[in-house]
C-alpha cells in the first residue's frame, strides 16, 4: 500500500468514526487516531510561518536546543508564554555541572566515567546502588541517561563558549553536595558559571539569558514572545508537524516544523493540581517562572506520552509569605545564612540540621506524626538575634535575613522572646486557612528558650551533638557572610544572644522546580507508553522527565543535563528526516 492510500485509508476511517461516535467523541477520536486537530486534516491547516525546528520555551533548554539547531544548518523560532523570556533561568544563579570538563582535563583533575556513574548511581539509586552491578543499580534508561550527561555535557558547553554565546568561568573549588561520599572521586571542579557572573555568582542566570538570547537573534532565530502553545499538531501518519499557539491578543498562530518540535517549557511547579497529584509531600508553590504550569504534560498526554519521576523536584525551603502571595520575585532559600541562628517547629523543637543542602532541607518538611495526624514541621520558623541581623544581611541566593531597605515582609520582629512568640502566633493565624489552622503549641515558648540554651551550649564548642552542623564542605559553601571570630572551629555556629531584639520567618517547602514528565531517550527525543518515540516530538529540561531520581548530584546539576541535552536532541532532531505532509 503506498503512503497515499494509507493515508487516505487512515483519514476515511477517523471520520467514519467520529461521525457514528458524534461529537461529543471528538476527543476520544483524536486520542485513538493520534490526531489533536478535530475535524481538519492537519495537512489541510494553513500555517503561519515554516521552520525547520519550533522550539517551545526560552530559558536555558530553548535556547540552547534552538541555537545547537541553528549550528547544524537548521531554521528555529523560540516561542515564549511569558511576556519576557528566560523563564527561571532567568532567576538562577547558573552554575552549570559539568562533569570532565575541558577545564578540569587541562588542571589536571581527573573525572574518569565509571567513578562518576557510581556518585549519580550511589545518590539517584541509594537503596539499590551495587558497586559491583554492571550498572551500579540503575535501570537501563537511568544509567544511558547518565552516560549522556557525561559524554555531551563538556562538548556542549564549549560549543557554546566557542561561538560566544555562553563563555564561562570554571569555580574549581566549589565542591558537589556530596562531596565525603568515597563515590565521589572528583569532588570539586566540575561547576562552570557564565564568564561575567558576579564574583557572588548569583547573578549568572541574567547573564546568560543576556548572552544566550543576543547570539540567537544574532544567528536569526526569532524570539516570540506572548506565545502559548495550545495544540501538538500531527499528520495522518501521527507524526508530530507543527503547534498552534495563541498570541497575547488572544489571536491563534500556527507554525510547521518540518524536523521537529522541541518543547522546553519548564515543570509543573505553579499547577496546583499537578503538584497535589503527584509530589510527596505538601508543597506551597517555588521559584520556577510563574509560567511553569506543566503545559508540555497537557499536551503530551493525549499523543500518549509516558509520564516519569512526576513524584519528585528539586526541592528548596520558600518563605511562607511569598509562596502563598505567589510572589514571582521569590528565590528558593540555597542558603540559609546566620550563624546565631536556629530553626525549629512549631512545638518549639529544632529537628533539622538548617545547613542541610537545599534539597535535602526541603526533604525534612514531609515528617508525619500519624498518632497526631500532622506534619509537624509543615511550617518551620528560624529564629535568630540582632548579631546575625547586622553581619549576615544579603538579597542574594534566597536568604531570610535581609538588609534594611530590601523586601523584609516575611520577617517577624519582637524585643523578647516572649514578645516574638507572640508576634509569630499572629502571623501564623493569618495563614491558618493554608496550613491546616497551624499554630504554636502551648509549651513553645519554654521549649524554644530550652533549644537555644541547648544550641548555645553546642555553639560555644563548635560541635553540634545533635544535627552535626557545619560538618560537611557543602553546609560551609551555603553558610554565607558570618562575622569573624578568632580561634571559632564552626563558621556555621555562634550563640544566640541573652538579650534582644529577635527576628523570625516562617518557612515551608518548595520547588525550584520539578524534574518529572513524559519521558524521553538519550536523543530526546518522547517516548510512548510502549517506549516508542513519537515522530517529530522532542523535550528537554524540566517539563521532562529527569533520570536524577530524587536526588540534587551538586550545585548546577540542573543546567549542566539540560545543556547536554539540547546538544543531542538539537542532533538528533537535525538527522530526523522530517515529514513530508
Amino acid at each position: 500500500m503506498s503512503e497515499k492510500t494509507r493515508a487516505d485509508a487512515v483519514t476515511t476511517s477517523r471520520r467514519h468514526f467520529i461521525k457514528s461516535a458524534g461529537a461529543g467523541s471528538a476527543a476520544v477520536a483524536a486520542a485513538t487516531f493520534g490526531f489533536v486537530t478535530e475535524n481538519a486534516e492537519a495537512a489541510d491547516l494553513k500555517f503561519d510561518g515554516e521552520y525547520d525546528m519550533v522550539v517551545c520555551g526560552s530559558g536555558c533548554g530553548g535556547l540552547a536546543s534552538a541555537l545547537f539547531s541553528r549550528w547544524q544548518g537548521n531554521t528555529a523560532v523560540i516561542l515564549e508564554k511569558a511576556g519576557s523570556i528566560g523563564g527561571t533561568t532567568s532567576k538562577a544563579a547558573f552554575w552549570y555541572w559539568v562533569p570532565n570538563n575541558a577545564a578540569m582535563r587541562k588542571a589536571g583533575i581527573a573525572d574518569p566515567k565509571p567513578d562518576f556513574l557510581k556518585y549519580v548511581a550511589r545518590l539517584t539509586n541509594p537503596n539499590g546502588y551495587d558497586a559491583n552491578h554492571p550498572r551500579y543499580g540503575l535501570t537501563p534508561w537511568e544509567y544511558e541517561m547518565c552516560e549522556a550527561i557525561y559524554d555531551s555535557a563538556s562538548p556542549a558547553v564549549e560549543l557554546l563558549a566557542e561561538k560566544g554565546a555562553l563563555p564561562y568561568r570554571h569555580v574549581a573549588g566549589v565542591p558537589d553536595y556530596f562531596a565525603e561520599l568515597p563515590e565521589d572521586k572528583a569532588p570539586k571542579g566540575r561547576v562552570l558559571v557564565p564568564a561575567e557572573a558576579s564574583p557572588s555568582m548569583s547573578d549568572g542566570g541574567r547573564v546568560a539569558v543576556r548572552t544566550m538570547s543576543a547570539k540567537a537573534r544574532q544567528e536569526g532565530i526569532p524570539i516570540r514572545t506572548g506565545t502559548r502553545v495550545t495544540k501538538i499538531l500531527q499528520n495522518t501518519t501521527g507524526r508530530v508537524i507543527g503547534v498552534e499557539a495563541q498570541d497575547e491578543l488572544g489571536a491563534t498562530v500556527r507554525l510547521r516544523a518540518k524536523k521537529a518540535v522541541i518543547f522546553a517549557t519548564g515543570g509543573f511547579t505553579h499547577n496546583v493540581e499537578l503538584r497535589k497529584n503527584f509530589l510527596n509531600g505538601p508543597i506551597y508553590g517555588g521559584c520556577a517562572a510563574p509560567s511553569n504550569e506543566g503545559d508540555f504534560i497537557n499536551l503530551a498526554s493525549p499523543l500518549g506520552a509516558q509520564l516519569r519521576n512526576m513524584n519528585y523536584a528539586w526541592m528548596c525551603p520558600i518563605p511562607l509569605e511569598k509562596a502563598v502571595a505567589k510572589d514571582g520575585s521569590i528565590s528558593g532559600m540555597f542558603s540559609v545564612a546566620g550563624d546565631s541562628m536556629l530553626f525549629v517547629n512549631m512545638y518549639g523543637q529544632p529537628n533539622a540540621n538548617e545547613k542541610l543542602q537545599y534539597n535535602e532541607l526541603a526533604h525534612t518538611f514531609f515528617e508525619w506524626d500519624g498518632a497526631k495526624v500532622e506534619y509537624p514541621n509543615l511550617v518551620r520558623i528560624a529564629v535568630w538575634d540582632q548579631r546575625s541581623q547586622d553581619h549576615s544581611a544579603s538579597a542574594e541566593y534566597g536568604r531570610l535575613i535581609v538588609p534594611r531597605g530590601t523586601d523584609d515582609r516575611h520577617v517577624i520582629k519582637g524585643a523578647t522572646l516572649p514578645e516574638l512568640a507572640r508576634a509569630i502566633d499572629e502571623r501564623l493565624a493569618k495563614y491558618a486557612g493554608v496550613t491546616g489552622g497551624a499554630k504554636l503549641a502551648p509549651d513553645f515558648l519554654a521549649n524554644l528558650q530550652a533549644s537555644i540554651a541547648r544550641f548555645n551550649g553546642f555553639a560555644k564548642t563548635g560541635k553540634d551533638l545533635d544535627f552535626h552542623r557545619g560538618e560537611r564542605v557543602v553546609e560551609q559553601l551555603f553558610n554565607g557572610d558570618v562575622k569573624e571570630e578568632p580561634g571559632r572551629t564552626n563558621p556555621t555556629m555562634w550563640p544566640l544572644s541573652a538579650s534582644g531584639p529577635y527576628y523570625a520567618a516562617l518557612v515551608v517547602a518548595g520547588t525550584l522546580d520539578t524534574k518529572g514528565g513524559p519521558k524521553t531517550d538519550t536523543h530526546g527525543r518522547v517516548l510512548d507508553t510502549g517506549d516508542k518515540p513519537i515522530p517529530g516530538l522532542y523535550g528537554v529540561g524540566n517539563c521532562v522527565a529527569s533520570a536524577s531520581g530524587r536526588a540534587y548530584w551538586a550545585g548546577g546539576a540542573t543546567l549542566g543535563p539540560i545543556i547536554a541535552f539540547a546538544y543531542r536532541t538539537a542532533q538528533a532532531a537535525s538527522a530526523d528526516p522530517g515529514s513530508k505532509a
